[in-house]
């Protein structure tokens, strides 16, 4: 998405420094309005898509009526040139179709009983304690996000919540272990230079190697992660079994559980294992796999996707319906959306605004700054393009690899997706998943849940920051 995105704004600005005119601030009014849409998305009892393609569409409308777009054939690395509608190349077709494909992949892999079979076996090894599960949970979420994508965790892990609370008569408690999955996955995300694209922008752009990522992320990923877990258990009353007669009657349920029930094949239930083994293993290596990492996850994903529909050749209209198109479509609009804001230059006001609070880069005010208002601005904006044009930034100032103004950005930039169910894909496909159980979940309501855990988290992570700033310096 990234290249696409520069390359479609270089397209559109120009050459030089841009001038910020009256055409910027309708168009940073519009975001803002379209933010707030979202917030009230109930009350206009409108779902995302539809608020979303809306203001795509007024978006594109204003932007060709003034010219800031850039129509014509496009270019290919080849020198080939092809014609297309100009919000075509504004979508990222590689999280959609990552979205698409994970999605599918892991409901016909369900169909093997595999997931169930995995949520009973650590529903088992809960003994039923929901704070006991909560924690596995946890830990899976954070892992699958480090290993995969948070997306594609997000899914997974979801999708094993619903079964293990619906089998243990806890569906109370599915909201809370949710939201914390969500929360989580942004978390994760932090773990290792190819858990989300800010890192890799980022660390791309900076010369950080991904055992040095991992090195520096690690600890910070660890504490966070169970100071999560702990507020969560906390916050939505996820307490451990305390009489007996709740541990006995847990241990009831659990006795009753059968985690071959669902395996209708062992044939499937093993091919399943073994391709959601290929899959997480893919998925991790792909940026070093040849061939493979020239197509991306996206391909990963469809890939296995349609090896999987191979098992049900006959029958795959029901996994096609099951895929959510309202969030397909919601993302798809929101692309369109930011790219309309980065040709009308609103992510430059924002940069510009950034860069005036950096300062010489040196103070820890203006680490800290840069990472709280790098969070503020990717709860509301698409986190990648934010990263692309910090790292730009940074780039431009001639700022060195060993900085902390880098780390400022990736930390802000993967924690601001906890502020706000638009802040990233995951906390997105989190809500998702609650609206698919009946449960009541508004843009507010989510906020104001969420707020506590991200506040708690930026702040946790504005401190470990300016730490590293100080070792980096004494150095």
């Amino acid at each position: 998405m990234t290249a696409t995105l520069l390359s479609a704004s270089t397209a559109g600005a120009g050459h030089g420094t841009p001038q910020f005119g009256s055409t910027t601030f309708i168009f940073a009014f519009l975001l803002v309005a379209m933010i707030a849409c979202l917030a009230l998305e109930e009350k206009l009892h409108a779902k995302k898509s539809v608020i979303v393609g809306l203001f795509a569409v007024i978006g594109l409308l204003l932007a060709a009526a003034m010219g800031i777009l850039p129509f014509g054939d496009v270019t290919l690395p080849n020198g080939h040139h092809i014609t297309m509608p100009v919000f075509i190349p504004a979508i990222d077709w590689g999280v959609i179709c990552l979205i698409v494909g994970s999605s599918i992949f892991v409901d016909v892999t369900s169909r093997s009983g595999l997931f169930t079979w995995i949520a009973i076996k650590l529903t088992k090894a809960s003994t039923g304690d929901p704070l006991k599960l909560l924690w596995y949970y946890g830990l899976m979420t954070v892992v699958f996000s480090a290993v995969l994508n948070n997306v594609t965790a997000m899914i997974i892990v979801g999708s094993l919540t619903g079964v293990s609370l619906k089998k243990l008569g806890r569906m109370d408690k599915l909201l809370g272990f949710l939201i914390i999955e969500g929360l989580l996955t942004n978390i994760g995300g932090l773990l290792t230079l190819i858990s989300s694209v800010p890192n890799i922008i980022v660390g791309n752009a900076a010369g950080i190697s991904f055992v040095k990522f991992f090195i520096v992320a690690s600890p910070y990923v660890a504490v966070a992660t169970v100071v999560t877990l702990l507020m969560g258990a906390k916050l939505f009353g996820i307490d451990r079994l305390v009489t007996e007669e709740e541990k006995k009657e847990a241990a009831f349920l659990v006795s009753g559980f059968d985690e071959n029930d669902r395996i209708e094949s062992r044939g499937l239930f093993f091919f399943g294992a073994a391709m959601l083994l290929l899959f997480i293993l893919t998925i991790a290596t792909v940026s070093v796999l040849p061939v493979v990492k020239l197509l991306g996850m996206s391909f990963v994903a469809l890939a296995f996707a349609l090896i999987m529909l191979l098992c049900y050749k006959h029958e795959v209209a029901p996994f096609y319906k099951a895929v959510d198109w309202d969030l397909i479509i919601f993302f798809m609009a929101l692309f369109v959306v930011i790219n309309v804001m980065e040709h009308a230059h609103v992510l430059d006001l924002i940069g510009k605004g950034i860069t005036m609070i950096i300062g010489d880069g040196k103070s820890s005010f203006g680490t800290g700054a840069l990472l709280v208002s790098s969070a503020v601005f990717s709860s509301v904006t698409d986190n990648i393009p934010l990263a692309a044009m910090l790292a730009q930034i940074l780039g431009a100032q001639g700022v060195e690899s060993s900085s902390a103004l880098w780390w400022a950005v990736v930390f802000g930039a993967n924690l601001g997706g906890n502020l706000t169910p638009i802040g990233s894909a995951s906390t997105l496909v989190a809500v998702t998943i609650i609206h698919k159980y009946k449960l009541q979940m508004s843009f507010g309501a989510f906020v104001k849940k969420a707020f506590p855990y991200a506040v708690v988290q930026i702040f946790m992570a504005t401190v470990y920051v300016l730490l590293l700033m100080k070792l980096l310096q004494a150095e």
